[in-house]
């Protein structure tokens, strides 16, 4: 029904632990639209025009409005609630906790155990979004020409459990993968070389 906004940002407000408010004046009218807190790193430099892709979900008591930063997030996000028992909220989570591109490896790649990193993605849910969007995913990041894998980090198998290793210490799902990436072109180790190798590499540059 609304495929994008496009107005001046009123305000930016986090209204609870998990959510985020976008208030967009468009031609005098404020809208009210649920975003994933990582928008802010997508607001413009002046915080004046934003354009906004929605998605609005209508039930018998409300119409919510979701906004996401661009088709490619917005697109995501309608194949995340095509899932049984993925709402919105738990969509929005998943988004804002790992970014598009590294949600989507994850998904395509049948990692459960960094999906099951976001609050309220338990192992089971992990593997049924796995199970349900994996090939969906691949075929769509294909047609959009989205580039979700690191093309220099470790082999599959190593990569799950650098990243489990690494986020357990602290480090963020984008530093993992930033330095994934960085190891891979900078370092003469082999995509298939131990774990412990590609933890020692990461670590020290994340370390620098």
């Amino acid at each position: 029904m609304i495929g994008f906004l496009q107005g001046t940002v009123v305000s930016l407000q986090q209204t609870s632990a998990h959510r985020t408010v976008l208030t967009l004046n468009v031609n005098q009218v404020g809208y009210d639209l649920q975003v994933p807190g990582r928008i802010r790193q997508q607001l413009p430099a002046d915080a004046e025009v934003m354009q906004v892709f929605t998605h609005l979900q209508v039930r018998e008591d409300q119409m919510v409005l979701f906004g996401f930063g661009s088709i490619a997030e917005r697109d995501l996000f309608r194949q995340l609630i095509s899932v049984s028992g993925i709402g919105p909220q738990l969509a929005l989570a998943l988004i804002d906790a790992l970014g598009l591109p590294d949600l989507v490896q994850a998904i395509v790649n049948s990692n459960t155990k960094l999906l099951a990193k976001t609050p309220g993605v338990g192992a089971k849910t992990a593997e049924r979004i796995a199970l349900e969007l994996r090939s969906k995913l691949a075929e769509w990041r294909d047609q959009a020409g989205l580039n979700t894998l690191p093309s220099a980090g470790p082999i599959d198998l190593v990569q799950e459990d650098v990243e489990m290793t690494l986020l357990a210490l602290g480090y963020t799902s984008q530093e993992v993968m930033q330095a994934l990436q960085a190891v891979g072109q900078n370092t003469a180790l082999a995509k298939n070389a131990d774990t412990e190798a590609w933890i020692r590499e990461a670590i020290a540059w994340l370390s620098r």
